[in-house]
């Protein structure tokens, strides 16, 4: 009978095996050096009440496009609120959509001198 794969090499018994123990030093090594932050060690726990972080080492340009967006939304949502209210109400609304309309042209502005187009 014809057979299409060789047969595996001869492994010899006397062979060194791994140490399991400096394999898995190996191990932890590789990973806290790829996954571990580096700056772990140093920082502080955040303050007990912090619900929100924003992770250390984000560039500029991408703070700024996420301050924009988060001003276009609650841009939108104060003026779908704003349309349904009457009198006083509705003034306080606009006003402030008119304040988070001119924080998003400050934000849209800084992100053009941070990348221009």
């Amino acid at each position: 009978m014809f057979k299409a794969t060789p047969n595996p090499p001869e492994t010899d018994p006397t062979a060194t095996r791994l140490d399991p123990k400096k394999v898995q030093e190996a191990t932890d090594r590789a990973l806290d050096f790829y996954l571990k932050r580096k700056d772990a060690d140093t920082k502080s726990d955040p303050a007990p009440g912090q619900l929100f972080t924003v992770v250390d080492g984000i560039d500029t340009e991408s703070l700024l496009a996420n301050l924009s967006e988060s001003l276009a939304s609650a841009n939108a949502m104060i003026n779908d609120l704003a349309f349904d209210l009457e009198g006083s109400r509705r003034h306080v609304a606009l006003g402030i959509q008119q304040v988070i309309e001119l924080s998003e042209l400050l934000a849209n502005r800084a992100l053009d001198s941070v990348d221009p187009r």
